[in-house]
Formats: structure tokens, sequence, C-alpha cells
């Protein structure tokens, strides 16, 4: 994959060219949704395998630190409400509802099907399903009021997302005052050789071991290079910004493989 390393290092993050690339390969308007749908239609079952691969692992101790940064509620004084999005699987829902003591609620929407399926399966079986809510939906239009929620929570989901200046106004809109927004997302690394290295390990070795695992490592291919097409941290701060969040900050993980963002609407 030389050729798919040089692409990467020539390639735009420029957030103008999200809604046409579908990953190196630039498609038509409007026709990238259905692709990503494809792609999580074929690895619902296998998620957090696919973000094993991605992450060495990494994304299960990723996904503890972001949910130590929302500090969900303990106490049940109140109604608190979560709202994580492209959660099909409810991964980050449930690590939520659990540290709170089983004390707040959370609704997951996703706009795949299969990955809401594996999801309502996994809090069957852990005995959430009174307190996780699954619900079909597009990150862009959002299927719910004005300032319904207390914390908006997305995890390597945003990057898909074709519209992403959108999908954070949404967000901004669904938030009541005082509320939270959170995104984990693979990002820009800024350590040195570490680039280099997590490269070859991307382009080589992760469509290969996809397709060992699952017969096909087309998506893994594309989920490879939408890392790499994904705004710089700074860049989607502003971003962030730029739908009316406040207090903006971003913290690296692991050199920059991954980066959480935080802001508040207030």
């Amino acid at each position: 994959m030389q050729d798919g390393q040089q692409r990467q290092r020539t390639s735009s993050r420029s957030p103008e060219d999200m809604p046409t690339s579908f990953g190196f390969t630039t498609v038509g308007e409007g026709e990238k949704q259905a692709l990503v749908d494809d792609v999580f239609h074929k690895v619902a079952e296998r998620y957090d395998l696919m973000n094993d691969l991605m992450s060495g692992g990494m994304h299960r101790v990723w996904k503890d630190a972001m949910v130590s940064a929302l500090a969900p509620p303990k106490s049940g004084a109140r109604p608190w409400t979560l709202l994580d999005v492209a959660g099909g699987t409810g991964d980050i829902a449930t690590r939520v509802v659990r540290r709170s003591g089983e004390t707040v609620k959370a609704v997951v929407c996703d706009i795949n099907e299969s990955m809401l399926s594996v999801g309502r399966d996994r809090a069957e079986k852990a005995g959430l399903s009174d307190l996780i809510r699954f619900s079909q939906g597009n990150a862009e239009e959002l299927p719910f009021p004005d300032r319904s929620f207390d914390a908006y929570t997305i995890a390597f989901g945003v990057r898909n997302v074709p519209d992403i200046p959108k999908a954070l106004r949404e967000a901004y809109r669904v938030l009541k005052r005082g509320g939270r927004f959170l995104c984990l997302e693979f990002s820009d690394v800024d350590v040195p050789m570490l680039d280099k290295v997590y490269d070859a390990f991307s382009f080589n070795a992760i469509p290969v071991m996809g397709r060992m695992v699952t017969g096909d490592g087309e998506p893994y291919r594309y989920l490879v290079e939408s890392i790499r097409k994904f705004p710089h941290q700074d860049r989607f701060a502003e971003m962030i910004r730029e739908a009316g969040f406040e207090q903006v900050t971003w913290r690296n993980y692991s050199g920059g493989i991954a980066a959480l963002h935080s802001g508040w609407k207030l």
C-alpha cells in the first residue's frame, strides 16, 4: 500500500471535502451516506473487533477516559439524559449508565439499523433495556426536540458523517443550556516516527487483518482512509466553536492517534 501512504501524505483534511470523500475516493453529492451505511452493515457484528484492529485494543481505554471526562452524576437527584450518536452498539451508553450507578438514562441514535440491532441485544443481555433506548436517526437531522439532553457524545463516528458542520449544529440544538458535547475520534498523530509506524500499520496490516477475520478488507481500508481525511485537532475544535459551543478544548490520547474534543452549550 505504498500508493495509499503517498495519497495520505498529500490528501486534503479540509472539512469542505468531507461530504464527497469516501476515504480517498471522491464520490458524488449525496452518495457518501449509502456507502458508509454499507460499511457498517458489514462490520456491525464485529464492531469491537474493528476498533481493536484499528487501535490495538486501546479504544477501550480511550472510551473509559471519555466517560471519566463526562463524569455522569451518580446521585439520581434529578433526571439526567445522555444522547450518544453513531453509537449503535451501545458501547458508550452502557459505560455511562454503569458509571452513574444506573441512575441516568441514555438514548442511542444511529443511522444504521444493523448497528442498533447489536446494541439492543447487548442492552437486553446486560439488563439495561429500561435505561438505554435505541433510536434510528441521522446525525445531521436528529429526531429530537430542542434542548432535550444533558450531554451529547459521539465516539469514532463523526468522521463518517457527510456534513459534519450540520451534525455539530444539531448537537448544539438538542443540548440543554449547560449541556456538554464530547467527541472521541481518531485524529492526527503528532509524535515523530509514531506517525510513520502508525501509517504503515494502518495501510498495510489493518485491511489484511480485516479480510482474514471477516472475508472483506475493503470496509477496513475505507475506515483507515477516512481517518486521514478528518480535520486535524485544531481545525475540528474551530468547527465545534463555529457550531456555537464555548470553552472548547481537546486532549490527545496515545500521541494523537485519538483525540477527545469537549465543548459546552452556555
